[in-house]
């Protein structure tokens, strides 16, 4: 019935939750301190965004702030690896987290490997302009590593029943694994840095489905996924850190590097924590459907899909006369919603009744707001 409730696992102990809790505040502090020194950076290489066209902010604002998320998430996950070794066995054993599957590591290393990658990508966008062409290969390079390094979709869930759609382990062609790895990679990327066009708005959709994913997979899995749930945690308190200096009016945005950053983690996360796809939909529903359609609409006006504009779901939100803060606000509360319904609906056939649900009101929020003249069809 409530998922959450009802698989309640006595084998998390508070100084589990507690480690947790020292993780997300580690992750904030980090993130809080470096974000101020990510901003001397863009100043002084250049990297910052003056208003004029799309952009419709004040003053001269830089657009490192993916190098802090990147910085504090790093650091962060780095120090998990470390305590092991630095604490007394007795006390690491009673207060870590255990890592029970081999290859945990493997995929913490493509993890890092992958984000680094999109980092470095990104910033050279933010400093050429790139092209579609060269955005896609970042992303493919990020997304190929993370199959390296055994990130890939092992299994889809049967919304209609027990069992999987499609299990890789049992031999599924990896010609059909790979590919929709890949596509799954760079579609959370490339919504994600579509997403980011308001002040906080791709922050805080990452910290209300990293929040989702980990009391998932504390609460709601059996057996709980201990050790993965620092990761949503770190990136939470990452997430949380940057907000403040990027909530409107933004004093920093996070560039390419933190776009590609985010959709590549929330990505990887999706699938580290036992394919919760379905979860990761539910979240960023929205956004995605918005993808879709902007897609669909520039190429029936005969542009390019990659091509930029004000033709993003909540820029249009902002050219009917809503707020910033408003747009930004409404966004994390219909993402939190239906986040939430994965955590209490535990039948698989009602998260695809939720999943239908969010698909026909994101949609009737896409006509509506389809009412807005595009800057250059305005008289």
């Amino acid at each position: 019935m409530m998922g959450l409730i009802e698989n309640h696992h006595p084998v998390i102990f508070l100084p589990f939750i507690m480690f947790y809790f020292l993780l997300l505040l580690t992750a904030f502090v980090l993130s809080f301190a470096l974000t101020p020194l990510s901003m001397r950076l863009g100043v002084r290489l250049g990297l910052v965004d003056r208003p004029g066209g799309r952009r419709k902010h004040r003053g001269i604002i830089a657009r490192t702030g993916g190098v802090a998320l990147y910085a504090a998430f790093v650091i962060t996950v780095l120090l998990t690896l470390a305590l092991p070794r630095l604490l007394p066995p007795d006390l690491a054993a009673a207060w870590l987290p255990p890592r029970n599957d081999p290859n945990e590591v493997i995929r913490l290393v493509a993890l890092l490997v992958g984000a680094t990658v999109c980092v470095a990508g990104g910033l050279l966008d933010d400093r050429y302009q790139f092209s579609a062409l060269p955005q896609y290969g970042v992303q493919l390079v990020a997304a190929l590593i993370a199959i390296v390094g055994l990130i890939f979709i092992k299994h889809v869930n049967n919304p209609f029943g027990d069992g999987f759609l499609f299990d890789a382990v049992d031999g599924f062609p990896w010609w059909i694994v790979w590919p929709l790895t890949v596509f799954w990679f760079m579609g959370m990327m490339n919504t994600v840095n579509w997403l980011d066009g308001l002040s906080g708005l791709v922050v805080g959709v990452t910290a209300i489905l990293c929040a989702i994913l980990a009391l998932h997979m504390i609460f709601a899995v059996d057996p709980p996924q201990l050790s993965v749930a620092m990761l949503p945690v770190i990136l939470l308190g990452v997430a949380l850190g940057f907000l403040p200096f990027n909530f409107a009016p933004a004093r920093v945005f996070m560039g390419s590097s933190g776009s590609y950053f985010l959709g590549f983690a929330l990505a990887a996360l999706g699938i580290i924590g036992g394919a919760r796809l379905a979860t990761v939909l539910l979240v960023v529903g929205l956004p995605v459907l918005d993808v879709a359609w902007l897609i669909l609409r520039r190429w029936r006006r005969g542009l390019s899909p990659g091509q930029g504009g004000r033709d993003h779901l909540h820029l249009r939100l902002l050219d009917l006369g809503l707020r910033e803060r408003t747009i930004v606000i409404g966004y994390w509360l219909f993402c939190a919603l239906f986040g939430g319904l994965t955590l209490l609906l535990e039948d698989r056939i009602y998260k695809l009744v939720a999943l239908i649900s969010l698909g026909v009101l994101a949609l009737g929020v896409l006509i509506w707001a389809d009412r807005a003249p595009l800057p250059e069809e305005q008289p």
